[in-house]
C-alpha cells in the first residue's frame, strides 16, 4: 500500500473515530459519521453528485470499476492481478470484462529468447 495511502486512512480512522468495523461509513450533511457501512444507494447518490458535477449525464458505478480495470490494463497490469482486483474466478471473465484476449499466437512467453538455435 502507498505510504499516501496508509496516511489517509488514518487521518480518516482518527477523524472519524472507527476502532472496528468497516473502515466507510456514511457521512452526514452535517459532517457526522453514522451507520456501519456505505450502502449501495449512498455510492449511487456520491456518483451521480460527481457526475453532474463534471457535466456527466450518464455515470454507474459499475462504469468507474470497468473504467479502473481498464486503465490498470493499459498500464500494463496483468490479467489475474486484475482479475484479483475485481474479484473475479475466472481469467476469462476479466478478459471479457476488458473486452481482450490472450493472444496464443504472440504470447508474452515466445519472446524471453530461450528459442532454439
Amino acid at each position: 500500500m502507498p505510504d499516501w495511502v496508509k496516511e489517509t486512512l488514518d487521518d480518516w480512522l482518527s477523524t472519524a473515530d472507527i476502532r472496528q468495523g468497516r473502515l466507510f461509513r456514511c457521512v452526514c450533511r452535517k459532517g457526522r459519521v453514522w451507520g456501519t457501512k456505505v450502502t449501495e444507494k449512498v455510492v449511487w447518490h456520491v456518483v451521480k453528485e460527481y457526475a453532474e458535477r463534471l457535466g456527466i449525464s450518464k455515470l454507474a458505478p459499475h462504469d468507474l470499476r470497468r473504467s479502473c480495470a481498464r486503465f490498470c490494463h493499459d498500464s500494463g497490469g496483468e490479467l489475474e492481478q486484475i482479475q484479483f482486483l475485481l474479484g473475479h474466478v475466472s481469467v476469462q471473465t476479466t478478459e471479457k470484462y476488458l473486452g481482450c484476449k490472450q493472444r496464443l499466437r504472440e504470447a508474452v512467453n515466445d519472446r524471453i529468447g530461450i528459442e532454439p538455435a
